[in-house]
């Protein structure tokens, strides 16, 4: 099952992967790197985090095709953590891992975040691989059909060209087009973007 779409990515698909146990994140970049090996899709960018809130702080720069969380982590669990995810990137697909079961959290997750799948700890690798394939390609379909959308809206006259830029650019840097200007017309810096 290679990965196959008309649509050719810019450069690497980026996967999001949030769990607090840095051990699982590294058995899911393993797996996930076999299947880049195996040719079932192209080549990923895989980010890992183990603090929800650092997580959500990268979308916010970074936009991502798929995000893999753990349900049941200090702080802000997976489904609170992806339904935020879903607010700032909402064509990214979301996957819930849990050893736990709660049926509420999960109920909460499907409903709030929009997850698109939920699989148990430990995974099936099979089914792993396969899951993150399917919802590799749903993304890439879903990014067809936006951008067919928008070309169709620009023939009509309903989308200027430089707003057709300006929503290709946001899509892949989160932010970018976002200018905060002063009163006299300066750029102004962020405050935290400043101290790191």
């Amino acid at each position: 099952m290679p990965f196959e779409t008309s649509f050719s990515p810019p450069g690497p698909l980026h996967v999001l992967l949030v769990d607090d146990e840095p051990a699982i994140l590294s058995a899911l970049v393993r797996t996930l790197r076999r299947g880049v090996a195996d040719g079932l899709w192209p080549e990923l960018r895989l980010e890992t985090f183990t603090e929800p809130v650092a997580a959500l702080a990268r979308a916010a720069e970074q936009a991502f095709a798929l995000a893999i969380s753990d349900f049941r982590m200090p702080g802000m669990n997976g489904a609170q953590f992806l339904a935020r995810l879903r607010e700032c990137q909402p064509d990214c697909r979301r996957v819930v891992l849990s050893a736990h079961a709660d049926f509420e959290g999960l109920t909460d997750a499907i409903n709030s975040a929009r997850i698109s799948l939920f699989l148990a700890k430990p995974w099936n690798e099979p089914e792993l691989l396969a899951v993150v394939h399917e919802q590799l390609h749903e993304h890439q379909r879903a990014v067809e059909l936006h951008l067919l959308a928008e070309q169709q809206r620009l023939a009509r006259g309903e989308l200027s060209p430089q707003e057709l830029e300006r929503r290709r650019l946001e899509r892949l840097e989160p932010g970018i087009t976002r200018v905060n200007w002063s009163s006299d017309g300066a750029y102004v810096l962020d405050a935290a973007a400043v101290g790191s």
